[in-house]
């Protein structure tokens, strides 16, 4: 027998594979009709294991999102030259995660919809992204105006949405080049694309800046610049 027959098989495996064996149940039989005996059975662990590594049903569905916001807490903790840009990179690896499986991720948006405490649960999750962006841009650029950070964290959560339930509502492929489109839009916007934006007859001459780019933006550019 080869080694890679008796390899044991790693947490984040095992964990993965009770997800995929409950998603699967939840599609095929409801959400409410499934037990958790019957999931631990389909993903052949324990009922004790399942509730030592998921709190119910509910946290099973929603497991690849924890894991992805402790990703992102740690991607965000460590520098970046261009915060704004970090926040949208961020939203592609969020992207990149869910198409790397887009048939588990279109069951998991199936049982959602179709469940009320699910979207409910869905919605504030949503927003513990908007608001994990939120504090990291103030804490990024201090002196920030809180409108440009929540306003910027809402959009790039907003588009990422958009673009994933493309992925999600039907059977085509949806590249991550059309999310990075999406968020170099978002980037032109605020007027924060590392490339520079085209000028506009509103623009104001701050140096090279437009009106519409964040005052702690100009004064990190400045900064950079200056040395």
């Amino acid at each position: 027998m080869s080694d890679a027959a008796t390899a044991p098989v790693s947490p984040s495996a095992a964990r993965s594979a009770v997800v995929a064996a409950a998603i699967e149940l939840f599609a095929k039989q409801g959400f409410d009709q499934t037990s958790v005996e019957q999931i631990a059975r389909a993903a052949g662990v324990s009922r004790s294991t399942f509730f030592r590594q998921f709190g119910g049903k509910e946290d099973v569905v929603f497991a690849d999102h924890e894991l992805l916001l402790d990703q992102l807490r740690a991607y965000l903790a460590t520098p970046h030259e261009n915060p704004w840009v970090a926040v949208c990179e961020a939203s592609v690896r969020v992207f990149t995660h869910f198409t790397k499986d887009a048939e588990l991720a279109r069951r998991r948006y199936s049982v959602v919809r179709q469940v009320p405490a699910l979207r409910d649960r869905e919605i504030v999750t949503v927003f513990r992204y908007e608001r994990l962006f939120d504090e990291y841009l103030r804490q990024a650029l201090p002196g920030l105006d809180p409108l440009d950070a929540v306003g910027f964290s809402a959009l790039v959560t907003a588009v990422h949405n958009h673009v994933l339930r493309r992925l999600l509502r039907g059977p085509r492929r949806v590249p991550v080049a059309e999310l990075r489109r999406a968020l170099d839009d978002v980037l032109r916007r605020f007027g924060v694309h590392p490339d520079g934006v085209e000028s506009a007859p509103d623009d104001m001459a701050i140096a090279v800046f437009p009106r519409r780019m964040p005052i702690a933006e100009v004064a990190r550019r400045l900064k950079s610049e200056l040395g």
